[in-house]
């Protein structure tokens, strides 16, 4: 197909699939002509998943490209794609981690907040060890525990992370169902594009199934 088809049936812009190709997260066309390329299906599937990393993940064009690197060898690693679909990306070698400096100036101005993010940062250690999992350090979601943690406690909630300790039980069965899904398909662009579905797509789904759980839940305790 030509560009223009490829724009319709991706509903991808052809100005913007243009600047795809020329940073490399897509890979070029069978030239036909000097100026002129045909694609095919693999274009259609590489545009949308390029959508589902940038535009609903959040990824910058960098970390997609560095997803899409991985799916480009071939033999992609499921470790390592999940990682970079999650946004665990360590810092660059001899530089400090993402925010690093930030964290430093907050804590020179403001050193109770400082020692209570400290302090947050040791109750998600301590819940990762409870719990018995192996962790990256650069995982953001720590960073998303923390301040969680750090809020409710701010407004006067006695909220450990040992409260937390059921609920990961429950995060932990929901990623087994995660992984499963991704155990079969041996082509990388398809295991990257159930990657982003069961990562990042299924999660507004997930919480909607709490809130109607909890609807339930309150019915039957509150209205019998």
């Amino acid at each position: 197909m030509r560009i223009s088809e490829l724009s319709r049936r991706s509903g991808v812009a052809t100005a913007t699939i243009k600047y795809y190709l020329r940073e490399g997260l897509l890979p070029p066309g069978r030239a036909t002509a000097a100026t002129q390329a045909e694609y095919g299906e693999v274009h259609v599937r590489r545009l949308r998943l390029i959508r589902a990393l940038i535009g609903v993940r959040g990824l910058t064009v960098s970390a997609a490209k560095d997803v899409l690197d991985v799916v480009n060898e071939g033999e992609a690693d499921t470790h390592e794609l999940l990682g970079l679909v999650f946004g665990i990306r360590p810092p660059a070698e001899g530089g400090p981690a993402d925010g690093a400096a930030d964290s430093a100036a907050d804590g020179a101005t403001d050193g109770a907040a400082g020692d209570a993010t400290d302090g947050g940062v040791r109750e998600v250690d301590a819940l990762i060890a409870e719990m018995g999992w192996t962790v990256s350090e650069h995982n953001p979601a720590r960073e998303t525990i923390t301040q969680t943690l750090h809020t409710l406690n701010s407004l006067g909630m006695d909220y450990g992370w040992r409260a937390l300790l059921p609920y990961a039980a429950l995060a932990e069965q929901t990623a087994t169902l995660d992984l499963d899904q991704l155990q079969g398909p041996d082509d990388p662009l398809e295991k990257a594009e159930r990657a982003v579905l069961l990562t990042v797509l299924l999660e507004p789904a997930l919480l909607a199934l709490r809130r109607l759980a909890q609807e339930a839940g309150s019915t039957v305790r509150h209205r019998s």
